[in-house]
């Protein structure tokens, strides 16, 4: 019995042995492997052509511009464009050609914006800023549809003490304007749904249900909403069956990670390939812009949210 114990013991440290061995040359190989890809991922940030992606083409993807701070528009269109994204967005005209010297398209142009004012907070909801919104933006619809771009971004601008029904029908006044324009050139107009309880206090189309009762008394193709599922799930939750029951009034999405709108992966309690089927599903053909805040390898972290979103 004890010459039996001795055996498991010396079996028990052969094993042991074994498996230190294995283990370090595992390590080794893993360690290779992780230098290997911090110098593919290196190189991808210099020369962007190797990132390409295999991409199913049930998505259309693009990128937002303003989260890549230290980056030109040139360079996120090369990186963007190795990927296999088709657009660089929120993007005003004078970077347009940028984007069509690689072959690529502002899927979301900024709107216009008068001197003075800001995009967000001085929107459609207050009748005196429908003087310049509404020339202006007859003026983009114009530029937009010159380009062959499908939409531009719009914004209720901030509550300022209005009610949701004053709201509404002040939106509605300056949006009846614009619209016949947007209808003649095949743009989509798309206000954004943001949250006001942690970026944007006080905006007031940051519900659901109140940008699709704007879009039901518009009541035209060209006027739909900019569904940020960041935005929505810090306001409202509950995305998958938000987006089943309202894609028809949906014209674009973005992205982000929630909570603090960074990376879109495991990191965060969005399940974005779960949301991704659920938009491909109902039938959507726009495009879907990347609208995170790298908070590592910034074209690494966007190779993996548009990798993740190919659904």
């Amino acid at each position: 019995m004890t010459h039996h114990h001795g055996d498991t013991i010396m079996k028990r440290r052969q094993f042991v042995k074994t498996s230190i061995a294995a283990g370090t040359t595992a390590l080794a190989v893993a360690a290779t492997g992780s230098m290997a890809s911090a110098a593919s991922a290196g190189a991808s940030e210099e020369a962007p052509e190797d990132t390409t992606l295999t991409l199913k083409g049930n998505i259309n993807h693009s990128v937002c511009k303003w989260c890549y701070g230290d980056m030109s528009v040139e360079e996120l269109a090369v990186a963007g464009k190795a990927m296999g994204l088709k657009s660089v967005e929120l993007l005003d005209p004078v970077d347009w050609p940028i984007l069509e010297k690689h072959g690529l398209i502002c899927a979301m142009p900024f709107g216009p914006v008068a001197e003075g004012k800001n995009r967000l907070t001085d929107g459609f909801n207050r009748i005196e800023n429908h003087e310049w919104l509404v020339p202006m933006f007859k003026e983009r619809i114009k530029e937009v549809a010159d380009a062959g771009y499908p939409s531009v971004i719009c914004f209720s601008g901030n509550r300022a003490g209005l009610d949701d029904e004053t709201g509404i029908v002040n939106c509605l006044q300056g949006l009846k304007e614009i619209v016949p324009t947007a209808e003649q050139y095949g743009v989509t107009l798309c206000m954004e749904l943001l949250n006001s309880k942690v970026n944007h206090p006080d905006y007031q189309c940051d519900k659901t249900p109140w940008g699709v009762e704007l879009c039901k008394r518009v009541g035209s193709e060209r006027f739909k909403l900019l569904y940020d599922i960041y935005h929505m799930q810090i306001m409202e939750g509950d995305v998958i069956r938000t987006i089943q029951t309202y894609s028809d009034y949906i014209g674009h999405y973005h992205t982000g990670g929630n909570p603090g709108r960074h990376e879109i992966d495991h990191t965060q309690e969005l399940n974005y390939p779960a949301i991704m089927k659920a938009i491909v599903e109902t039938g959507y053909t726009g495009y879907v812009g990347q609208e995170f805040i790298p908070s590592r390898t910034p074209l690494v972290s966007l190779r993996e949210a548009v990798a993740l979103c190919d659904v």
